[in-house]
């Protein structure tokens, strides 16, 4: 499946960023037996931070392209935890999304589908999940999108 994992992603145009390292005093990741616990991931893409608060500055399109950048570095972790082998995720199990927004935004699973859209999309019927999608007042470095997976691997 790693390569058929890239071949989608290349077809869509989009390859995997470096797996970032942590930030603080945690690991990106822990593999509990078949079981893969991936760190948060923030928004990002071209190495800039996507920020802002959902509505307030940004759009529920926005917010899900966002999640979707979350999605990618998620996946460049998983592969990072399988030594670049793609081939050994099995499914993805559960993600839990942290939507920066204001008190009065309702539309926190919308963002957060950027990202379950995006696993459908490259994984199929294995990139289907369980889901949290919870607003937050604030995020680290004011980020639009955070989201950890869990993932079973092979």
């Amino acid at each position: 499946m790693s390569g058929e994992i890239e071949a989608k992603l290349d077809a869509m145009g989009l390859s995997l960023p470096e797996a970032a390292a942590p930030a603080a005093n945690y690991i990106p990741f822990v593999r509990v037996g078949d079981v893969l616990h991936v760190s948060g991931q923030v928004s990002m893409r071209d190495g800039a931070f996507i920020t802002g608060k959902l509505g307030a500055d940004l759009t529920v399109e926005e917010g899900a392209v966002a999640a979707r950048t979350c999605a990618l570095s998620l996946l460049a972790q998983v592969k990072a935890a399988c030594g670049g082998d793609l081939s050994r995720l099995k499914r993805v199990v559960k993600l839990v999304g942290f939507v920066n927004s204001t008190t009065d935004f309702t539309d926190q699973p919308k963002v957060i589908n950027g990202a379950s859209d995006f696993f459908v999309e490259v994984l199929g019927e294995s990139g289907r999940h369980a889901r949290s999608a919870v607003s937050a007042g604030a995020l680290p470095l004011g980020v639009a999108v955070e989201i950890e997976g869990i993932f079973e691997l092979q």
